[in-house]
């Protein structure tokens, strides 16, 4: 697939699906930052960060606590970085679930860190921060794997499918 298309393809979808109506925290942004860490060169493996970005223009920036949201989306990315050469089934589907977990963790700090936050400054409100977030991580679980295997899973198929036409194509050419 041509780099630009894969680009701009890998934005709109992370735009379109945190704008358009779906159900809480099914969204494909962990999967396109693990997809682009994984698969796209170095130099674009953060450009799903751009939907974010984009997305959020429109959503809103929620002020400090964003920080930690796009700081856990760096670190997705560099795991996806990692999987480039770890890539089996096994891997892609264990950084799925250690990114949900690793953002659903750092997320959830960022809620109960800043000050004249919801939730008092000690370990019993930071209990509390990470408790009443338990109900919105089912959701982030389900649409961050389920939309890790959709994106891996597709594209090693369109992989091995294209690179069989190609083969019987050169095929036919030579005999």
């Amino acid at each position: 697939m041509n780099l630009k298309l894969a680009a701009i393809l890998i934005v709109l979808v992370g735009v379109l699906s945190r704008l358009l109506p779906h159900h809480p925290n099914i969204v494909p942004i962990t999967a396109l930052c693990l997809f682009g860490g994984t698969y796209l060169p170095k130099k674009f493996a953060f450009l799903p960060l751009l939907a974010l970005l984009f997305s959020d223009y429109f959503i809103g920036f929620y002020g400090v606590d964003m920080f930690y949201v796009y700081g856990s989306f760096v670190l997705i990315g560099l795991i996806g970085l990692w999987l480039r050469k770890h890539k089996s089934a096994k891997f892609v589907l264990g950084s799925a679930l250690f990114s949900s977990i690793l953002f659903f963790i750092i997320t959830n700090f960022g809620v109960w860190a800043p000050p004249n936050n919801w939730y008092p400054h000690t370990l019993s409100g930071l209990i509390q921060s990470y408790t009443m977030a338990i109900p919105f991580f089912r959701n982030s679980l389900i649409g961050d794997v389920g939309y890790t295997v959709l994106l891996f899973g597709g594209y090693e198929i369109l992989q091995r499918l294209s690179k069989k036409y190609l083969s019987q194509k050169l095929f036919q050419l030579l005999y």
